[in-house]
């Protein structure tokens, strides 16, 4: 096994992190040999089109900055294929060549001030988790319905007033979070997502659950707290939910069957 401090070590992984730095020495970019790029946690304003250089980096980290904009070299990191770690800096938009990183499963951007998602986020062909809370959301683009390897979204504390009806193409997805947005309802085809074992709308604006729910016949985990919810379509009975969470909902009377949901072995709160 190679000694983590030999040289040729160094070169493959590359971290700066907790430092004052508001800028990155020139040198940095060009170690082309960079497997792990991590300068997280820094006071970092820009990351310059030099970044272009690491073709072969795998995991980039510029977390905790103060980053204000990403270069459209960011889109040729052709080897990055694991995690590009965003969140908690102050980026208003997302570059357009990010839809280049086909290869890339995770993607942070929560904690930012982005208003929207571009177009190209659908081109993530391997993307298998986005994470994008905490942003200044007001709707997902259509093209987010092109993820087909996406298991787990999540867009909570947004400001999003609508979910477009390709959702539902996310044949593959399995936790869909969409908590602390302004959403009245949810598109009929969210009864599509065949894998999908955790809901979470809590705090939104939903009147009512749409019929197609109880085509969600692997949904185990529902959290529809805080919402104005006045009643419940009977197919959530047959969900195979082992939490239904209904607190703070205008609901008057409750169905019947939340008896046998509960006898099922089902926690359910009202």
């Amino acid at each position: 096994m190679a000694n983590p401090t030999s040289p040729v070590a160094a070169r493959r992984t590359l971290t700066i992190r907790h430092t004052e730095l508001t800028a990155l020495p020139e040198s940095v970019w060009q170690e082309r040999d960079l497997v792990v790029f991590n300068v997280s946690n820094n006071k970092l304003t820009a990351i310059p089109d030099a970044i272009r250089n690491l073709k072969g980096v795998r995991l980039v980290d510029l977390a905790h900055n103060e980053i204000r904009s990403l270069p459209d070299g960011i889109g040729e990191l052709d080897g990055l294929s694991d995690y590009l770690y965003l969140s908690d800096n102050k980026l208003t938009d997302l570059p357009r060549s990010i839809g280049k990183l086909t290869r890339l499963r995770y993607l942070n951007v929560s904690d930012n001030q982005l208003a929207r998602l571009p177009e190209s986020i659908g081109d993530l062909a391997s993307l298998i988790e986005l994470r994008a809370s905490g942003n200044h959301l007001l709707s997902l683009p259509e093209s987010i319905g092109r993820l087909a390897s996406l298991r787990e979204l999540h867009v909570a504390n947004n400001d999003i007033v609508e979910i477009p009806k390709s959702i539902g193409s996310l044949s593959d997805l399995r936790t869909l979070n969409l908590e602390s947005n302004k959403l009245t309802r949810l598109p009929e085809t969210i009864g599509n997502l065949d894998h999908l074992f955790e809901l979470n709308v809590r705090g939104n604006r939903i009147n009512a659950l749409p019929e197609s729910v109880r085509r969600l016949h692997r949904l185990t985990y529902l959290d529809l707290r805080a919402n104005g919810i006045t009643s419940l379509p009977d197919g959530v009975a047959d969900l195979p939910l082992e939490k239904l969470d209904l607190r703070w909902n205008p609901i008057e009377r409750y169905p019947v069957w939340l008896d046998q949901l509960e006898a099922r072995g089902c926690a359910v709160y009202r």
